[in-house]
């Protein structure tokens, strides 16, 4: 059921999926999914669990901190749809921006707390790195801009890592 939801969110976005077409894809009547998940956002919540793997960065050499992050994340767009899928719909739905707001603060910010040389300006870092690894996500995983689409890994890496670095370990401008 939680397959056939993640499907059905990351290909048609979560306004367009609806219960039965789930349902039916999961070869179960629709009040299976409203028994178990109560209702359409239930089922979201439970079928968008992400899990980012974020590196621990603690022992990278300070200066390959960018690099190593967008890295980690290029390969991590790349091999699973269902954070393409949570984009699209993170963007267009109150209750996907909920869950992206919430692997953000679980998962990411602590990480990059641990290596920020201010820890009170770690969100407001974190911020910032998320605003430009889900701005190429955005344009080279869901909108397919050819420019970015077309750049080989270690271009975006080259590009983005002292942007990353920079927003991480900088003084505050």
């Amino acid at each position: 059921m939680l397959a056939a939801a993640r499907d059905r969110f990351a290909a048609d976005g979560y306004e367009r999926a609806t219960i039965r077409a789930i349902a039916r894809e999961a070869g179960i009547d629709p009040s299976m999914v409203m028994r178990y998940y109560g209702n359409k956002a239930g089922l979201f919540a439970a079928a968008s669990e992400i899990e980012v793997h974020a590196p621990d960065l603690s022992h990278v050499p300070r200066e390959e901190v960018g690099a190593r992050l967008v890295r980690h994340f290029l390969e991590r767009w790349e091999g699973d749809e269902v954070l393409t899928g949570m984009l699209r719909v993170g963007a267009t739905n109150e209750a996907g921006a909920e869950r992206m707001r919430g692997v953000f603060a679980e998962q990411i910010r602590p990480v990059l707390t641990a290596v920020c040389p201010v820890p009170e300006e770690a969100p407001k870092r974190a911020a910032l790195i998320a605003s430009q690894i889900l701005g190429m996500a955005l344009c080279r995983y869901v909108l397919h801009l050819p420019p970015a689409v077309a750049l080989r890994h270690d271009e975006v890496i080259a590009w983005l890592a002292p942007t990353i670095q920079r927003y991480l370990t900088a003084e505050q401008p």
